[in-house]
């Protein structure tokens, strides 16, 4: 059962940027998104007032854009973020559409120890689905990968449902980590945006480009560096658009892309990226990569 918290262990900020401080921790912030205009502006406002201004638990916030073709990049700049295009990253690699090829670019772009990853479409955004799940790679050296998990609210013709939203997790994800995976079957919301990871952690994952990312993420690690290093904090609620049963048909199907490419023997899964330690590109930009990669070797 992977380690649990909650996301007021790590609420008193000062205390948390403190201990940053203290184990000489760089902390970056990536966003990715695709046509966020009604929310994005909020999510960046409100993260970099909490955790950058006023307390400076993060080093950089960043939105990496997939090519959004409303306001996203614009209010996301005036918001205070730094964005960049998906596309504009490691030029020579191609580009590829899918929330998974802005995320293995972050490893790329950002420059933090512990990385963190929150969706542009959150209604209800709050510090706390940044600071739950950094505060543990901060305070506990042994966690590489913390997700977030919370409830869903559905919103559907009767009303709302409270629990009904992580209809992919139930149907899908659990079922295969309960049958293929029970270490990893305690993880409440395996496939959450919301999470943290230590940049020596991340650089050693293939990336699938599509919705299979996050199930890779945690396939991989446990392969990796087993599942012990892999924690959770309940960050209570998480209000956001919900997608459509065709949508959630095509996200099932990349999921299981991603997950078969790993089980039983992996094959690469179709648009899936090389972990990123293997690019020169990226063992040029960060030096200690280049040594463990040398070490691993």
């Amino acid at each position: 059962m992977p380690r649990a918290f909650h996301h007021r262990d790590f609420a008193d900020l000062a205390a948390l940027v403190a201990a940053k401080e203290a184990a000489g921790l760089r902390v970056s912030l990536c966003i990715p998104t695709l046509n966020e205009e009604g929310t994005i502006a909020r999510v960046v406002s409100v993260l970099k007032t909490a955790l950058f201004d006023e307390h400076r638990l993060l080093d950089e916030l960043v939105v990496i854009d997939s090519g959004s073709t409303d306001r996203t990049r614009t209010l996301a700049k005036e918001a205070g973020a730094e964005v960049v295009l998906a596309s504009d990253i490691l030029p020579f690699h191609g580009s590829r559409m899918g929330k998974g090829e802005n995320l293995w670019k972050a490893v790329y772009q950002l420059t933090g120890d512990i990385l963190c990853f929150v969706d542009g479409d959150i209604g209800n955004i709050h510090p706390r689905f940044v600071y739950g799940t950094v505060g543990p790679l901060i305070r506990h050296a042994e966690l590489g990968y913390v997700k977030g998990y919370y409830e869903r609210p559905l919103l559907a013709a009767e009303g709302v449902d409270p629990r009904g939203g992580g209809r992919v997790t139930e149907i899908l994800v659990r079922p295969l980590l309960q049958r293929f995976h029970p270490e990893l079957a305690g993880l409440h919301q395996p496939l959450a945006g919301e999470y943290a990871a230590r940049r020596e952690v991340l650089e050693q994952f293939a990336m699938p480009t599509t919705y299979g990312i996050e199930i890779a993420h945690l396939l991989d690690c446990q392969r990796l560096h087993g599942a012990g290093v892999i924690g959770q904090t309940d960050l209570d609620e998480r209000i956001h658009r919900n997608r459509s049963l065709a949508q959630l048909g095509r996200m099932s199907g990349e999921i299981l892309d991603a997950f078969f490419a790993r089980h039983p023997q992996p094959v690469a899964a179709p648009g899936e990226r090389p972990p990123m330690i293997s690019l020169p590109e990226y063992r040029e930009r960060f030096p200690a990569a280049a040594e463990r990669a040398r070490k691993s070797a």
